[in-house]
């Protein structure tokens, strides 16, 4: 799936819930969610900001690595919604 139907799917937490647990494991899901809290933003808000924040400031190292990683991946935008919400809760 590409990373904009991703974004297009997450319009209520149910569903941010779900793509989350798809791109990454219970340990990022639990974290996004006490990050989101922090910013007073629901999950599916805070999950497309972080995708946001991250694609305006990622390095071109980082793109270099992220589009290497969307190589080697089956879900090429699963990898990009994991790679961009793990770099945002490191921030």
């Amino acid at each position: 799936m590409m990373l904009g139907d991703v974004l297009n799917r997450i319009s209520n937490d149910g569903e941010a819930v779900e793509i989350i647990l798809g791109a990454g494991d219970l340990r990022l899901l639990t974290a996004m969610q006490r990050q989101a809290a922090a910013e007073g933003l629901d999950l599916a808000a805070y999950t497309r900001v972080a995708v946001q924040r991250y694609m305006a400031s990622a390095s071109d190292e980082e793109w270099i690595t992220l589009l290497g990683q969307m190589g080697r991946a089956a879900d090429p935008g699963g990898a990009c919604l994991k790679r961009a919400l793990e770099l945002a809760l490191s921030a």
